[in-house]
């Protein structure tokens, strides 16, 4: 304990750095639903997953990820199960830059949703990987 009160400094710093390395794990709703680009390429191909765009119609029109489906994350609720029928294949959530998208996982799984996954980085992250973008 007197090590403690002679160091608290010390003590601090320490608290503090470990606290900034485990916010972005704990502000992602834990991060074990996000994947990266290629990661996403992957469970598009081998295993057929739905990608869906959350981000508003006019940020789809610009430019999202080919065959992916918009539904922007005010209208997921009531939305996601009417356009994606299997809830047993991967579903990928992309928006851009992976904040809605993060939010949007917790929104799948609420509706029954297993394999659900969002796009760390968002479609930024997937333009950075030089992966093809398709405009509507």
């Amino acid at each position: 304990m007197s090590f403690i009160a002679e160091n608290w400094t010390l003590v601090a710093l320490v608290v503090t750095s470990g606290a900034m390395l485990l916010w972005p794990a704990l502000s992602s709703g834990g991060g074990q639903h996000g994947v990266n680009a290629n990661e996403v390429v992957r469970l598009m191909n081998r295993e057929k997953a739905v990608v869906v765009d959350v981000r508003s119609a006019d940020e789809y029109a610009a430019g999202h990820i080919a065959g992916a489906k918009n539904i922007p994350l005010d209208r997921l609720n009531d939305d996601l199960a009417g356009q994606v029928k299997s809830k047993s294949l991967p579903l990928v959530l992309v928006c851009a830059s992976g904040v809605r998208s993060g939010r949007a996982v917790a929104v799948a799984r609420k509706l029954g949703f297993e394999k659900v996954h969002s796009l760390t980085g968002g479609l930024s992250a997937w333009r950075t990987a030089n992966l093809p973008v398709e405009k509507a």
